[in-house]
């Protein structure tokens, strides 16, 4: 762990930058992205912009330290999808703990997510490779779970894997992102699950699942 200008940072300088990034992640939440400076981090987390200084460049930079530990983390959603069977019961399994899963990595990341997201929608490549990296995580092997049903007969020869795992995944993003916003629909939070459920299933093997 370095410093800005290089310096190996010692353990009580890995902890104050730990701190640093805790407090701009708790910041993250309640404040918009825009609106969040230095001088308040280091406020906030009992230290000087100066030593704020010395482990990032500036906000943004610290933003990105969060952003690429939350994408490395995002490894966990591959294993919701690698390996999983489609067929019976199990399809059914598989398709709830992929929403459930992906829908709580988003309620637990939400804060850096909608800064990706801006981000990337700015045309920030830095930002727009973290959001790939995210949905790739699921993106790759629902594409080959489709690809292997269809290998097996059980889906149309016309379906595009690729394009069938890019439109699952851009779906659950979106529902990920908008959670909070089903309440002004009527929509219960308990009712997303299941509902969203199905429909990934039906995109995946095409049939209603087995219950």
């Amino acid at each position: 762990m370095r410093t800005v200008d290089g310096r190996v940072a010692g353990r009580r300088g890995q902890a104050t930058r730990q701190k640093l990034l805790d407090c701009l992640s708790e910041m993250l939440s309640s404040s918009p992205y825009r609106d969040v400076k230095v001088i308040d981090v280091a406020r906030r987390a009992g230290t000087s912009p100066a030593t704020f200084y010395q482990y990032f460049p500036d906000v943004e930079g610290a933003v990105l330290e969060l952003a690429e530990k939350m994408a490395a983390e995002s490894g966990e959603l591959t294993e919701l999808v690698a390996g999983r069977s489609w067929a019976g019961r199990a399809g059914w399994q598989t398709a709830q703990e992929l929403v459930d899963g992906f829908l709580e990595f988003w309620r637990r990341n939400d804060a850096i997510l909608r800064v990706v997201d801006l981000g990337a929608a700015e045309g920030d490549k830095r930002f727009y490779k973290i959001r790939m990296k995210v949905l790739n995580s699921v993106n790759t092997s629902l594409t080959e779970s489709v690809a292997e049903l269809q290998s097996k007969g059980r889906i149309d020869k016309d379906v595009n894997p690729g394009a069938v795992a890019g439109s699952l995944v851009a779906m659950l993003a979106a529902v990920a992102s908008h959670q909070k916003g089903f309440s002004s629909w009527g929509v219960k939070q308990a009712e997303i699950k299941p509902n969203l459920a199905l429909l990934v299933h039906l995109g995946v093997t095409g049939r209603k699942p087995t219950k």
